[in-house]
């Protein structure tokens, strides 16, 4: 466990303290980033092949480690592509949300990439991180309202699949975002809406993010607590762009000796 050098606290912290603990999906309760991340690669590899072919440039690769994650990890699929796309200079047409996966747009590219998630995700099922289950399972016998944020227009399938839905009291997800007209990480707007809807002021609320995008977001949003959890091996990131501390595992937080 890390804390960052500017946050005041005591160890080991309590969150049963707070009023509401907010989520992040996949990365955070699933290993669903590990498939996002494979299908981005893959669509992005073959995007790229048919673009550099077509103008006459030599072909480099999407970083699945890299690219992820200073591009699209934890941002709405469609401002991940426009900010990929935009790091290798290549400019597409928005398009339309219904564009058909062979369209080149970005709306197109971003249901290209679904349809490959969508795939794997009924193909291979969820794979769930225990200890951030058992956190909020913990958390929740201690009447703390938990929250799944996630920019995931995936994230009820996800949940679904991996049982998990009953555990919580509000889901913030891709779809509600939009309906909502709400930006999508890094801006905080859907921590605070989720704070909101529960009825917890963000200073009594805990954000829990894996992506920079999302401790972006917490910090932003001046949520009682940001928690990165590193998937990477790069916490020093994670503290960097706004985590308040940053654990490998989130059973790193439940208290000793608890079921």
């Amino acid at each position: 466990m890390l804390f960052n050098p500017a946050f005041p606290h005591d160890e080991p912290l309590d969150l049963s303290a707070f009023g509401a603990v907010l989520f992040d999906l996949d990365g955070v309760l699933t290993a669903t980033a590990r498939v996002h991340s494979r299908c981005w690669k893959r669509m992005f590899d073959e995007f790229l092949t048919q673009y550099y072919t077509q103008h006459n440039l030599p072909f480099v690769p999407f970083d699945a480690v890299r690219d992820y994650r200073d591009y699209v990890d934890g941002k709405p699929r469609v401002e991940g592509i426009r900010s990929f796309l935009a790091s290798r200079g290549i400019e597409l047409p928005w398009g339309n949300a219904d564009d058909a996966p062979d369209v080149a747009s970005v709306c197109g590219l971003g249901n290209w990439k679904n349809a490959m998630f969508r795939e794997v995700l009924e193909a291979e099922g969820v794979d769930v991180f225990e200890g951030s289950v058992r956190l909020a399972r913990w958390l929740r016998k201690r009447g703390v309202r938990l929250a799944v944020v996630s920019s995931s227009k995936n994230c009820m399938a996800i949940l679904e699949k991996a049982g998990l839905v009953d555990l919580f009291d509000l889901f913030m997800d891709g779809n509600r975002a939009r309906e909502l007209d709400l930006a999508g990480k890094p801006a905080p707007d859907t921590f605070a809406r989720a704070a909101h809807e529960l009825h917890v002021p963000n200073g009594l609320a805990v954000v829990v993010e894996d992506a920079i995008s999302g401790v972006q977001a917490g910090h932003a949003g001046n949520f009682g607590l940001v928690v990165g959890v590193d998937r990477h091996d790069d916490p020093q990131s994670l503290l960097q762009n706004g985590a308040d501390v940053v654990v490998s595992d989130l059973a790193e937080l439940l208290p000793e000796g608890s079921a």
